[in-house]
């Protein structure tokens, strides 16, 4: 994660991805294993989804646990970072509504 000059970019910078805000969105409800992040992102790949956790686990936002099982079971959980930002991603969320109503009213 790289500080930018303001806040609101650094911000931004690290949750900006393909659907990085999503996934955080999905494990605030709770604890996700893999194969159920990919039934509910069908709209990414699995190489997508898999890079797009990996940045959203070195930017400190979730936990990725690998149980020793056979096969191996890995779920994905938010770190306290992750839960802190939530409110935040809720607005942005109310704000993409607020966006495609007036998208909508323009079109018609």
């Amino acid at each position: 994660m790289k500080k930018s000059y303001c806040p609101i970019d650094t911000f931004i910078n690290v949750i900006k991805g393909k659907r990085k805000a999503t996934i955080i969105l999905h494990l605030f409800q709770g604890d996700k294993r893999y194969s159920e992040l990919v039934k509910l992102l069908t709209d990414i790949s699995e190489r997508m989804l898999t890079k797009q956790l990996k940045e959203l686990e070195s930017d400190g936002l979730i936990n990725r646990t690998v149980y020793p099982e056979v096969p191996p079971r890995v779920e994905y959980s938010l770190t306290t970072l992750g839960k802190e930002i939530h409110p935040a991603l809720k607005g942005m969320y109310k704000g993409g509504i607020l966006f495609e109503k007036n998208i909508f009213d323009l079109q018609n």
